[in-house]
């Protein structure tokens, strides 16, 4: 920087990006005669300027550090709560085709009866059919809203199928009568008490999945790393989220009618 002891500069060598450097070293640096040396000599405002600057860098570094660690806390949380999600949907999948795996047996049980209503069973058992057309993931809670609400309606129309067909025992005492079908009866209402329970517990883990989904950063974040909300079931009809009740008093006698006077 210096030359023969002398305090000027050579520019003659210099290109025009040196000489600006050097312009700029000038206006903001003395020599030192004791050392030879150039020290930089910052204006007040310059130095607030590079101060505030400096928090300002720090700041977003630390800012980005705290939302990068809610990012990773967040993620882990999202991927325990779907895995929790798609359990209870496994659960809920097991106790539907439980039921389902009762119905032949119900259904070869009641046709055996005389003259029985040949309709009713039909009903049952192409609502049976129906319920395995409609496809979807037994081991991953549906995102689709639209998908949910297929397979829900599917199972609902089952549900009652199988409601008016044991309304229709009613009018069989035969049956009323037989120990399979008692047997039958009691494992169908079993079923469908846990379907209830299953659904609810579901729609609650669901429930918290989604939540979870929407707290800052994970609702700007969740999306990019592939968390998708979880469909619902919900409640086709007044008290639907309760079991249906097919219990029948099998010890009261059949009502004969009274004599005309």
């Amino acid at each position: 920087m210096q030359g023969n002891g002398s305090s000027s500069i050579d520019f003659s060598h210099q290109t025009l990006i040196q000489k600006r450097y050097w312009d700029v070293c000038r206006a903001f640096s003395f020599k030192s005669s004791q050392t030879g040396r150039f020290y930089l000599i910052l204006p007040p405002r310059m130095k607030t300027f590079l101060g505030c600057l400096g928090v300002i860098v720090v700041g977003l570094i630390l800012v980005a550090i705290g939302i990068g660690v809610m990012a990773i806390g967040g993620y882990n949380r999202l991927v325990q709560l779907q895995q929790k999600t798609d359990a209870q949907w496994a659960q809920v999948q097991n106790v539907y085709q439980r039921r389902a795996d009762l119905i032949p047996n119900l259904v070869n049980t009641v046709s055996g009866a005389a003259n029985f209503e040949k309709s009713t069973l039909t009903a049952v058992t192409e609502a049976r059919a129906s319920v395995g057309k409609t496809t979807i993931d037994p081991h991953t809670a549906p995102t689709d809203p639209a998908q949910m609400q297929q397979f829900e309606q599917s199972q609902q129309a089952l549900s009652s199928a199988l409601s008016r067909l044991l309304v229709v025992v009613e009018r069989y005492p035969e049956l009323k009568a037989n120990a399979n079908f008692q047997a039958l009866q009691a494992q169908i209402e079993g079923a469908e008490n846990r379907i209830a329970v299953e659904r609810g517990r579901f729609n609650e883990a669901a429930r918290e999945y989604n939540t979870a989904l929407k707290v800052f950063p994970m609702v700007f974040l969740a999306p990019i790393m592939g968390f998708q909300p979880k469909a619902y079931f919900t409640a086709t009809a007044e008290h639907a989220d309760r079991a249906p009740e097919v219990k029948f008093d099998f010890a009261s006698p059949t009502p004969t009618p009274a004599p005309a006077h």
